[in-house]
Order: C-alpha cells, then structure tokens, then sequence
C-alpha cells in the first residue's frame, strides 16, 4: 500500500469512528488538501489571528541567536521541521543560515503532499543551493525514521503551536517520541501559544469574515468529495468554545437542523439531531509551568525560550534531560 493509499485507508477509518461515536468528531488533521492549504492561509493573514506574526515576530527576532545555537558542530545538522505548511517563518531561519553558508539539510515534514511540493519548489527558487528532503506523512508515522538522522547533530522545530492540537497526555507521549530520537546534543524547537485575554484567543478562532467556518467545512467537503457522501455542508456552521480555567479552545461543526448523510464509500448512515455537534480540534494554550512539567514528564528540558513582542507566544528550546 502506498503512502498516499495508507493516508486514505485512515482517513475513511477514521470517519467511520468518529462519526459512529457519541458525541461525534473529525480530526482537522483531515482539513488539509489543497483547499484546506489555501483557506488556512488566508487565516493566517486574518487581523484576529495572531499567532503567525506572533512566531514569524519571535524568529525574526532571534534568528542571528538561534542559527549559532545550532551551529554546533563542524559536520553540520539536519534540520527537520514537523508540520511545515508554507514555511513562512522557517524562510526567516533559511535565509539566516544560507547566508552564513551554514552546512545543514532542511527536511520539511507535512501532511499534505500540496504543501510540501509548493514548498519544496518555491524553496529552491529562493535557495538555489539548498538541500531540500521533503516528505508527506503524519507526525507519528515518520518519528520512527527520524531515529535514522544520527550521522550528525539534528534540530526538530514544530511551529505555529501546533501541539495545542493535542491533549496534555497526548503531548506527553508525542514530546517522548521526539525524546525517544534525540541524541544528547539534538534539539527540540517548539512552539507554544500563551494564555492570554480570552477574547483575544476566542477572536482568532471565530474571525468576523467566515474564514475559519469555511475551514472547518471543508472536512465536510472532503468526505463528500473523496467518499461518496451527501452532507449539505451549508447546514453546519462553525462554533468556538474557549475556558481559561483549563486553556482549552475547542472547535465544532453544528447541524443547524435535523439531517441524515450517507457516505457511499463506507455504505454509513449518519443522522444528526438539529445543534448536535461534531467536534474537529482542540487549541491548547499554555503558560511556562505548564511547558516545564510536559518537557519534564516526557524526558526533556527547557534550555531556553524566546517570546514575541506582544507577550502572545513563545518558542522553547529544548533537550533530552541529562
């Protein structure tokens, strides 16, 4: 079975679970083909959502720091980037390591095969020299291969906070994966969204132009597309939740009436009762207590970290614990 094949086989898996269980949900992992990329891209130029030039403001910042923080060893690193969409704020660390003509490979890890041959070609353009490996697939399944980049010194970066996806148990087992392929002398590169005003982060979430609803649909569309499904995906509007006791935002589809979808392709019925919810993503925020006890449940520790200018987010460093 191919990769692109296996990816399938999961997602199909996955809406048949996801969409039998009570309550219902859909991971927005699935969002992403090349209309997720492009709608996800139009959220990150929103006013409300600040969390792109928040991070893209903390490298910026610091880039002269961080490319002598990984230059560390004459035999150059790798530097393999989990989760690199269009790469607009890794470009800044590029272009600083470029042009200091440090020796590293650049390995962009994503999701979705459109972005990272957008990527890839928009990269070499940019850096005729570069040494560009990149390769589609989910954070879990390439963590494995991962263990292989051990010839020379590596620094894994997961931008744009996108461990807020995943649940603190869930985090810890993912940062003790990373753990698990770190030598002594890798790196960890990681952001985390603050906690903050809660309107604040409620706004980046519900944006006053749909932006966001039409992000959220488009797992609908997928499923309709790729799977032989009927949601009339216009009656299912987009909602946002966020507690700042736990510094949890959740995300949900809505069905505004009472419906029932086929998916063909499962041979699945799915009715819904008029608000009942399908539930697509969690957007966890963090404060540096919370970051110490995830590094150190998981065998980390925090080195260092770097925080935009609005106080909004910040970006760890981090190693195996000695």
């Amino acid at each position: 079975m191919t990769k692109k094949e296996l990816f399938q086989y999961d997602f199909e898996q996955h809406v048949r679970e996801g969409l039998s269980a009570y309550p219902k949900f859909l991971s927005s992992k699935y969002i992403y083909d090349d209309k997720g990329d492009k709608l996800f891209q139009q959220i990150m130029a929103l006013p409300e959502y600040y969390l792109t030039n928040s991070e893209y403001n903390i490298i910026d910042k610091f880039k002269t720091e961080l490319r002598k923080e990984f230059e560390t060893s004459t035999t150059g690193f790798d530097l393999i980037e989990l989760g690199a969409g269009d790469g607009k704020k890794t470009k800044l660390l590029l272009r600083e390591l470029c042009e200091n003509q440090i020796n590293f490979t650049y390995k962009p890890i994503d999701i979705s095969q459109n972005s990272i041959d957008e990527l890839s070609a928009n990269l070499l353009d940019l850096f005729p020299d570069l040494d560009v490996q990149g390769e589609q697939g989910m954070y879990f399944k390439v963590l494995g291969e991962l263990a292989h980049y051990n010839k020379r010194p590596k620094v894994i970066i997961v931008l744009g906070s996108n461990i807020g996806n995943l649940q603190h148990p869930e985090a810890i087992d993912f940062l003790t994966k990373l753990k698990d392929v770190m030598a002594p002398n890798d790196y960890l590169f990681m952001g985390f969204d603050q906690k903050k005003d809660p309107l604040t982060i409620q706004n980046a979430y519900a944006d006053s132009q749909g932006v966001t609803q039409e992000f959220n649909r488009n797992l609908l569309h997928r499923i309709n597309k790729e799977m032989d499904a009927d949601f009339s995906v216009d009656k299912f509007e987009h909602w946002e939740a966020y507690d700042p006791e736990t510094g949890t935002a959740k995300s949900y589809l809505l069905a505004t009436e009472i419906c029932e979808v086929h998916i063909g392709k499962l041979d699945l019925s799915v009715g819904f009762k008029k608000w009942e919810t399908i539930h697509t993503e969690i957007s966890q925020k963090y404060d540096d207590d919370i970051v110490e006890w995830l590094a150190h449940k998981s065998g980390l520790q925090v080195k260092k970290h770097y925080e935009d200018d609005a106080k909004y987010f910040k970006d760890y460093l981090m190693q195996v614990k000695a």
